[in-house]
């Protein structure tokens, strides 16, 4: 992957332009209880309110993971659509369903894939064998199930509650028991949960997938830690009304999930080649590249050379760009060579040409819209044996996803 290109990250905070009414009506609605009766702490963070009912759910998503792992997916339906371990006040469960499917929530799943409660159809596809699910084994749709459950759904919530902590905070609201710091504890309670359940937390892909890729500090992941002390600090800074420092813990996190959900792509696509497991590892990879998918596919644009016959990954572009190229003698990239095929509105060089001729190639027309992305689901389409029997380098695609968000090829590391 070429990282001479990689930019400062653009500080962002992902925010759905209907979710941020907050938690009325839905499976966010709080329950009346005020004392938690779990530990204060989970991990490295302290809780500033009471989130016990949202921990529970962990022990859900334990439960789903369990059956679907026996091909019991009826019960795994049940648990993720009724509820098991997160009773509420007047008698009713939380429930993962109620979650995944709630309209106008501040993740943005919805208004990429274009459809209300994008999450609960996947996850749903995967608990009946329809949709991308259908007709797979039934070791494909557990994958599915076991991880799209515990990381689609639950990093999607971790964002939208961090989002809404954040408009709230914008707002004046911080206090701990329903402004800001209660939204942000729900942010941790989804994303690690109680200790005893991480092994089902997206918490624990961060740790795991930081021991596949040699991102680890005295064995300690770095991703994890990253997000761990960026909640804590963030906690700290929406007390204090301290804008630039709770933005900041927003895009940490933001930054450490696209990190981590790249590795687990990564690896899983680049396991595809295994003539017994290539169905499963292809299911993993569908999985946590639906985490990001929506994060990372607009910046995986590219314009197709017609000259040469290859791709360039320009990032988030419109058609336009692609006409922006332009043979130069050197005078707009003076660490280039006496002659490039230059781009001016991203002020980019291609080096896939030699000549004028070969950069007149590049066309608004031959624009590629989130290639990359594309070039992804067409390997992870469960649908598709053809896929089967090969080991990806995916790295290529999301170059431009990389710079975008500041990553650096340390911090992304590399398989082993």
């Amino acid at each position: 992957m070429n990282q001479t290109k990689l930019k400062g990250m653009i500080l962002i905070v992902l925010m759905a332009a209907a979710g941020l009414a907050g938690c009325v009506g839905d499976e966010d609605e709080e329950t009346t209880d005020s004392g938690s009766t779990m530990d204060a702490s989970d991990g490295g963070y302290t809780y500033a309110s009471n989130v016990d009912n949202h921990r529970s759910l962990m022990k859900d998503l334990c439960d789903i993971k369990t059956a679907a792992s026996a091909f019991d997916f009826a019960t795994a339906k049940d648990i993720y659509q009724n509820g098991k371990n997160a009773e509420k006040s007047d008698g009713s469960y939380r429930t993962l369903a109620g979650f995944a499917s709630a309209e106008g929530k501040a993740h943005g799943y919805d208004d990429y894939y274009g459809q209300a409660g994008s999450i609960d159809a996947h996850i749903t596809a995967a608990l009946d064998g329809t949709g991308d699910f259908a007709g797979t084994s039934d070791t494909v749709r557990y994958q599915g199930v076991a991880k799209l459950t515990a990381n689609m759904g639950m990093i999607a919530y971790t964002i939208h509650e961090l989002n809404t902590a954040v408009a709230k905070a914008d707002d004046g609201n911080v206090d701990d028991d329903t402004g800001a710091p209660h939204n942000w504890d729900e942010g941790w309670a989804f994303f690690h949960g109680p200790d005893e359940d991480l092994s089902c937390a997206p918490a624990n892909t961060f740790k795991k997938r930081s021991t596949d890729f040699g991102t680890e500090t005295n064995g300690v992941s770095n991703t994890l830690n990253a997000v761990e002390t960026a909640m804590v600090d963030g906690l700290a800074a929406l007390q204090a009304q301290d804008q630039a420092g709770y933005t900041a813990a927003t895009n940490t996190v933001v930054k450490n999930v696209i990190i981590t959900y790249t590795q687990a792509t990564m690896k899983y696509t680049y396991k595809m080649d295994d003539a017994d497991n290539g169905p499963k590892y292809q299911a993993e990879g569908y999985a946590f590249w639906k985490v990001i998918e929506a994060y990372t596919a607009q910046y995986t644009d590219a314009c197709y050379n017609m000259a040469v016959h290859k791709v360039m990954y320009m990032g988030d572009i419109d058609a336009a760009t692609c006409d922006a190229f332009v043979w130069t003698n050197g005078s707009q990239d003076a660490d280039g060579p006496a002659d490039t095929c230059y781009n001016t509105v991203t002020h980019m060089v291609s080096t896939d040409v030699t000549n004028e001729t070969e950069c007149d190639g590049y066309s608004s027309m031959y624009f590629q819209d989130k290639y990359g992305a594309e070039k992804i689901n067409e390997i992870v389409n469960l649908q598709d044996a053809t896929q089967l029997g090969q080991s990806y380098d995916i790295a290529p695609y999301l170059q431009m996803v990389l710079a975008h968000y500041g990553i650096t090829a340390d911090e992304l590391g590399t398989y082993a």
